[in-house]
């Protein structure tokens, strides 16, 4: 169970070969971590992120074929997976795709891809950890959302919508839990340099997967419900939700 620190000793991630994922990992089995369940399309990166979390020092780290386009099954798929580990203090849901908006927005398909990978599938097991946990009594679920979400660009909207999407559903499923022993947080990162955006001029406030990890893990030792990464962005975009929309529009990609 997460320690009276707030500290988890076990560890679901949706998306394990997520570069953010591999560093919050990484950092809560520096902590009191020992099991990781690492979950995703089988691949080079998601093995890569096993050796990760076993030299970090992890006492049991696995694999889970899963694939959250999928477009049913995630409820089994879930109490499969809580009945083989038993116990989880933590789900991370890092699973997403940045999309290429300039093609996307031109080919209806790829959007309601975007839209799948980054809201569709995770809303989904989203509700299936949520009943898990709940079912266990305690728990935490961290949702790597994005400050694209808080309001969509005309740069990036599918993207951001898809966001978006996963933020408020994240936000009502924290609301649903309440009472339950199961806490929500929602991360929300601005731009994040690494393998995601290789090629792209960084934007200002940049920040690193490394540094998302630090914020992440201080926002689940104290129970935050929403972390921003970095810290600034939160007051940054409590001035950019409400700036005109002539002006909105003008904003760079």
């Amino acid at each position: 169970m997460i320690n009276a620190t707030g500290q988890p000793q076990s560890v679901l991630v949706l998306g394990g070969s997520s570069e953010i994922a591999q560093a919050i990992v990484n950092r809560l089995v520096e902590g009191r971590c020992r099991t990781v369940v690492l979950a995703g399309r089988p691949s080079e990166r998601l093995e890569a992120a096993v050796v990760s979390a076993r030299a970090a020092g992890a006492d049991t780290v696995e694999t889970v074929a899963f694939d959250v386009d999928a477009t049913s099954g995630h409820q089994a798929w879930m109490d499969d997976v809580f009945a083989r580990f038993g116990n989880l203090d933590l789900v991370l849901v890092a699973a997403g795709v940045l999309g290429n908006q300039e093609s996307d927005e031109q080919d209806a398909e790829a959007t309601a891809a975007v839209l799948t990978t980054n809201f569709t599938g995770p809303a989904a097991a989203l509700i299936a950890a949520g009943g898990c946990l709940r079912r266990q009594g305690h728990g935490r679920i961290v949702v790597l959302s994005s400050v694209a979400g808080e309001r969509a660009r005309k740069a990036n909207f599918i993207y951001g919508s898809s966001k978006a999407g996963l933020d408020a559903f994240a936000q009502g499923l924290s609301d649903s839990l309440v009472g339950s022993g199961v806490g929500v947080t929602i991360v929300r990162p601005g731009f994040v340099v690494g393998r995601m955006t290789e090629g792209m001029d960084p934007a200002p406030f940049s920040t690193t997967p490394d540094e998302v990890a630090t914020e992440v893990v201080k926002g689940i030792t104290s129970g935050a419900h929403v972390v921003h990464a970095p810290s600034v962005l939160r007051w940054v975009f409590a001035v950019m939700r409400h700036l005109p929309r002539p002006i909105w529009r003008r904003m760079p990609g």
